[in-house]
């Protein structure tokens, strides 16, 4: 078939990245032709940039990491030429897309209508899609809490799916109450199809425990600092300044940023991309809850049953360092092994199209 993948591709955001190519070669791998939908808007740009450019707000920004992360800007531009995209179309007009058989929503938080530049975009729910049917694989509502209930004329643009999955437990409540679906959860398509990091030299000596996410608490930096000590291990921040780290590398790209996963020896981070390299890498890790990622971090965790690896603002040193010092669970990867067999199957019978057995949803 023809398909199409509809997400938040040009993000500069390393998990936004690799989700979107590791779905479009989970596709390309079962034999279909596969375009990511290329849509723009010069408001979301813009807004995506700005953001770029002072990422570790309301931290303070010293104006010399500027052109770092102009750097780290041009990276993901460079990246983002080697996706397999579709022609360029307005995202306010998906009319001027291209046709396709299928088209895949998903994965990232295509559905969550309070983000800041991309919520409230009908292309997302199914409008003006220019396919014969639309799925959705892994998508969020992300900090849309489940609590507050999904307006009804939202709710209803979503019966023009023929299959939802989700990623979390949070987006699972949410479709539960505005349609009464009980849809599956499904992995994050960094776990279908993993990551095989390319082969570059790293500029900095190994080993290292890997930082990934900013504004941490004054808690998580203090035993997180005690651990890489007590190792003879530096801490070293990709993507993000946290000055608390030894050395930081702000100038990373996608690919680079999956090398530098990939040769960690632990993982501190408050990002559900964090977790998700540190899991498909089997690196120990820990990670902090913040109010903006907590639904989706939560809703992992629980999911491949490893709640033990979050942390709390008051969490002692003791369990650091034995979730950092420890190989990774091997019930958690026994956990992820059984669910991407779920997941895939699961993307294999939406991807049967049969009209006559529209939202079979279990």
């Amino acid at each position: 078939m023809k398909v199409g993948i509809l997400t938040f591709h040009r993000c500069i955001n390393y998990g936004s990245y690799w989700q979107a190519r590791c779905l479009a070669e989970a596709m390309k791998k079962r034999g279909h032709t596969i375009e990511i939908l290329d849509h723009y808007s010069n408001k979301i740009n813009l807004a995506e940039w700005k953001c770029a450019l002072q990422p570790v707000l309301p931290a303070f920004i010293p104006s010399s990491d500027i052109p770092l992360y102009r750097k780290k800007i041009v990276s993901f531009f460079e990246a983002f030429e080697d996706l397999p995209l579709s022609k360029s179309f307005p995202l306010d007009n998906p009319e001027q897309m291209d046709s396709y058989d299928l088209v895949i929503v998903g994965s990232d938080e295509v559905w969550n209508l309070s983000h800041p530049w991309y919520g409230y975009y009908p292309i997302f729910y199914g409008d003006g899609i220019q396919a014969k049917q639309v799925i959705a694989y892994a998508a969020s509502f992300g900090n849309y809490d489940a609590y507050a209930s999904l307006e009804k004329d939202w709710a209803e643009k979503l019966r023009q799916f023929e299959r939802i999955s989700v990623r979390d437990k949070n987006s699972q409540r949410i479709i539960k109450s505005a349609l009464g679906w009980d849809v599956p959860q499904v992995l994050d398509p960094c776990f279908l199809y993993p990551v095989n990091p390319y082969p570059m030299a790293l500029p900095f000596l190994q080993p290292y425990v890997a930082v990934y996410g900013h504004n941490f608490s004054e808690n998580f930096i203090a035993n997180s600092k005690e651990f890489a000590r007590s190792r003879g291990l530096p801490l070293i921040s990709i993507g993000y300044r946290n000055d608390w780290a030894d050395e930081q590398w702000l100038t990373a790209g996608p690919l680079e940023f999956s090398a530098f996963m990939h040769s960690a020896q632990a993982v501190v981070t408050n990002f559900f991309h964090g977790c998700v390299f540190a899991l498909i890498n089997t690196k120990p890790f820990v990670c902090e809850t913040s109010s903006y990622r907590s639904l989706k971090v939560q809703g992992l965790m629980d999911t491949i049953e490893a709640q033990s690896y979050m942390v709390q603002e008051q969490t002692p040193f003791a369990t650091y360092n034995e979730r950092l010092a420890e190989p990774l669970s091997r019930d958690i990867i026994r956990n992820i092994e059984a669910l991407r067999l779920f997941s895939s199957e699961w993307l294999d019978k939406a991807l049967s199209y049969n009209p006559s057995i529209r939202h079979e949803f279990v």
